[in-house]
């Protein structure tokens, strides 16, 4: 059964860190692109970046230079570093993995940067 569990959110001030985690289990993490997407209040999910099985990223234009998506093939884990957070980057992040036609989703974690 594949599953997707993020941790890692929280609330944090303008200018912040944070690293969000996502574990997979199920499949094999490394065979497979694994991609962050975000969800602000009455918005659409956005793609924020994508790590493809060869190892290439991908970032929006949003939060390239500031976040950084990697992966622990080891831990079957997939994380995403954000740094210099802004107001703006405020949302539910998912982590979403696609196997065949199938589309898989973690419940998401929330993240809040405010003053």
């Amino acid at each position: 059964q594949v599953q997707l569990v993020e941790s890692g959110g929280g609330l944090v001030q303008p200018g912040g860190s944070l690293r969000l985690s996502c574990a997979a289990s199920g499949f094999t993490g490394r065979r497979y692109a694994m991609s962050w997407y975000r969800q602000a209040p009455g918005k659409e999910r956005e793609l924020v970046a994508i790590s493809s099985a060869g190892g290439s990223t991908n970032y929006a234009d949003s939060v390239k230079g500031r976040f950084t998506i990697s992966r622990d093939n080891a831990k079957n884990t997939l994380y995403l570093r954000m740094n210099s957070l802004k107001p703006e980057d405020t949302a539910v992040y998912y982590c979403n993995t696609q196997l065949g036609r199938y589309d898989y989703w973690g419940q998401g974690t929330q993240v809040t940067v405010s003053s």
